[in-house]
């Protein structure tokens, strides 16, 4: 059984913070792989800012071209939307039976997983690895203690891919925050420019 963290996002852009959590991840626990899962248009989110799905996995698949344990998914873009991660963690078990698969969010996100449409049954059936995030809130929660719970000591990145694609707007130099590959492939496409 291989060890694989699902670490989901819409990836808009993707940018070096969500690389220092991936590679975290997979060099500082018992996780062998990291898959970065290319979440289709959220229903919270306003799209207009979205790139394409086919656009925003290409720039993960770029971004991650380098690291042989982080690997870009589009397994969302199959399923049907609306989608819950519960549905997607079924479909993602029931196709890759030798593979044991955890979940990968961040402090602020642990905060809301109560709501989560099934969230007994995603802990029921899977490991929960969560990195920190700056916030105000208080950090106690019902999960303090949960065996399936894993508060990982990564690295806090406050980087945000809406800053990134402001910063592009209004003609900022963002190339710090982006893997080359990534900056490239979105000043050659023009993206976020409007």
């Amino acid at each position: 059984m291989s060890k694989i963290g699902l670490y989901f996002g819409t990836f808009n852009p993707i940018h070096v913070g969500h690389l220092i959590i991936a590679n975290h991840l997979v060099e500082y626990t018992d996780l062998e792989e990291v898959w970065m899962v290319v979440t289709p248009h959220n229903p919270f989110k306003k799209k207009s800012t979205l790139l394409e799905n086919h656009h925003r996995f290409e720039l993960v698949y770029r971004a991650t071209e380098h690291y042989p344990k982080i690997k870009p998914s589009d397994i969302e873009f199959k399923l049907p939307q609306p989608n819950y991660t519960v549905f997607t963690l079924a479909h993602i078990c029931e196709n890759y039976p030798n593979h044991e698969f955890s979940l990968i969010m961040g402090e602020d996100n642990l905060n809301s997983f109560h709501k989560w449409k099934n969230y007994e049954t995603i802990l029921e059936n899977h490991h929960i690895y969560v990195y920190p995030r700056i916030s105000e809130e208080k950090h106690s929660h019902q999960f303090e203690n949960h065996p399936k719970i894993h508060l990982i000591d990564a690295p806090i990145v406050e980087i945000s891919s809406t800053m990134i694609r402001n910063g592009i707007k209004h003609k900022k130099n963002v190339k710090p925050l982006l893997s080359n590959e990534v900056w490239e492939y979105i000043d050659e496409m023009n993206f976020y420019k409007k």
